[in-house]
């Protein structure tokens, strides 16, 4: 939603039916109206400007998160823009779940919860990286 336009651009909901995902940082369904500019975010991982990369999980995590707040501002968009979220994490487990949700609600505020997708793997592109996000977002049209 902008000043120019009240009506909301992004509508997320959580269908009667469902089990709630709320606890989990995310919502079942995403809807996008009215004339919109999507802006695409590659995978984001955990490493710094300078290539450098954390050994720690959830300093991976919150580097990725501040890559992906980077990447959505160099295209005019920010986190409440984002529609869907696709995760990926080696050696998934509850607490990098738990650790993942955290910073994801430090990054996007507590309020914002776009649909998401968390798939864990073997292995990332680097030797090293833990975690990586891509992200979809809809920005209402000027």
């Amino acid at each position: 939603m902008n000043a120019a336009n009240p009506k909301p651009v992004l509508i997320l909901s959580n269908p009667a039916g469902l089990y709630d995902p709320v606890p989990n940082g995310y919502s079942h369904v995403a809807e996008v109206a009215g004339a919109v500019r999507w802006v695409f975010v590659a995978g984001q991982g955990g490493e710094t400007a300078d290539g450098a990369l954390a050994d720690d999980f959830q300093a991976q995590v919150r580097q990725a998160m501040h890559n992906l707040v980077t990447a959505l501002g160099s295209a005019g968009a920010s986190p409440s823009d984002v529609v869907k979220l696709t995760v990926l994490i080696v050696d998934h487990s509850e607490a990098r779940l738990h650790a993942f949700g955290a910073e994801l609600a430090a990054a996007f505020g507590s309020e914002h919860r776009p649909t998401c997708t968390l798939i864990p793997v073997p292995r990332l592109a680097l030797d090293g990286m833990l975690f990586e996000i891509e992200a979809l977002a809809a920005v209402a049209a000027a």
